[in-house]
């Protein structure tokens, strides 16, 4: 490993405006605090690579909480992304971020991945009535043994 790829691993001297380094990052929180205050644009890319590689959720949700309340819609969009990986990998989700999501458009990858992998007690009952079609036709139709 040269020296770039070790300042690129520790997030720094990373170049913000080329969305491939900034996949390669392995960030820290305080890295993607300092990239939302510069302003930078991929800052989304980044709060995705920081919950694929960061072990502690409470540590990346308030990140993930502060890309869905992004001005900029690609940023939003990516929060929601996030949101979503968050969901699978740690199985967990906050009430800050649910009231973000629930500013958002139905149907997106947040909603199915926490309905699937976070326990349903801990989910806002604007989730239960997103999924209650799908709960019912389960329910019905692939729960009970046809005579």
């Amino acid at each position: 490993m040269d020296q770039s790829d070790v300042a690129a691993a520790s997030g720094d001297h990373v170049d913000w405006a080329d969305g491939s380094s900034v996949w390669r990052g392995n960030y820290r929180p305080e890295d993607v605090e300092a990239a939302f205050q510069r302003g930078e644009s991929t800052v989304g890319v980044a709060v995705i690579v920081l919950v694929l590689n960061h072990p502690h959720s409470g540590d990346v949700l308030r990140l993930v909480a502060r890309a869905l309340e992004s001005a900029s819609s690609q940023t939003r969009e990516q929060g929601v992304v996030a949101l979503a990986h968050t969901a699978r990998l740690h199985c967990t989700v906050d009430q800050r971020c649910l009231a973000l999501l629930r500013t958002c458009a139905r149907g997106n990858p947040a909603d199915d991945d926490l309905w699937s992998f976070v326990a349903h007690r801990e989910l806002p009952l604007w989730l239960w009535r997103h999924h209650a079609k799908e709960r019912l036709v389960w329910w019905f139709r692939d729960r009970w043994p046809r005579a």
